[in-house]
């Protein structure tokens, strides 16, 4: 060896340096381990100096109580006395519809109709006029093959808004129910025609039972023939099923079928 060169130890260049440790990092390996335990801390901190207390933990907040449920249509004592005040009332009161008084809309007809008919709620697309899509274009066309002149008829929904999957059960336990029933008792009908299953235990009709076996709504000491059918869209998507409601429907008004 010329002893003008730079001695190198034990042959080892910074390139053969970095390939050994490209190698062990391609086989996992991406840190030095020993199994001598190291008190990483001994000497970062007083031995004699007491350890800092543990923070308190923090107290879980408690529940809070139950709110009381807010009756559907607010206090009774509130409830419109007559038809000609229910529709102001049913496009305000702000308990029948969480607050929201926008989209609403009102029932039409006049008390003492021939018929009233009930469906669950407005159509998407009303705007001041109940059913004035194509559910209810379905029904003038009942009405008309049933021989019955709309301004005889009463319209109404039990929800003053279109509500997508509106919680039925909940809105029977706030008293649904009871202002659906005030709302029959102004106008004093002289049949009701009910759409929809969602409204039958609103009325008092156990689900459980067949709704063949509910014929008359009765309240307070007045009984009114009911007739309850499949909703409108059911009735809209299966032909069928309208055949079977008109035959009901002559059945339950006495007419006999042609």
């Amino acid at each position: 060896m010329d002893s003008g060169d730079p001695p190198h130890r034990a042959g080892l260049r910074p390139a053969d340096i970095s390939s050994a440790l490209g190698w062990w990092r391609e086989a996992g390996v991406d840190f030095d381990y020993t199994d001598a335990p190291i008190a990483w801390l001994s000497a970062a901190t007083d031995d004699s100096a007491p350890l800092p207390a543990a923070p308190r933990a923090r107290a879980e907040p408690e529940a809070p109580a139950d709110l009381p449920t807010v009756p559907f249509g607010g206090n009774r004592d509130g409830w419109p006395g007559s038809l000609a005040d229910f529709p102001t009332w049913w496009l305000t009161e702000p308990t029948l519809d969480e607050g929201q008084a926008g989209q609403r809309v009102p029932p039409r007809g006049a008390a003492g109709a021939a018929l009233m008919v009930i469906v669950p709620q407005p159509e998407a697309e009303d705007a001041g006029h109940l059913l004035g899509g194509t559910e209810g274009r379905l029904l003038e066309a009942m009405f008309a093959a049933m021989g019955l002149d709309a301004t005889r008829v009463y319209v109404a929904s039990a929800l003053p808004r279109h509500t997508p999957l509106a919680d039925w059960s909940g809105l029977a336990a706030r008293g649904a129910g009871a202002v659906l029933s005030h709302h029959i008792g102004l106008v004093a009908p002289e049949r009701l025609l009910v759409f929809g299953s969602t409204i039958l235990p609103l009325l008092g009709h156990d689900p459980t039972h067949s709704a063949q076996t509910l014929r008359a709504f009765n309240h307070e000491g007045r009984s009114v023939p009911l007739l309850a059918a499949r909703d409108l869209g059911a009735l809209l998507a299966r032909p069928a099923w309208k055949s079977g409601f008109w035959r009901t429907w002559l059945d339950w008004t006495g007419q006999e079928r042609t």
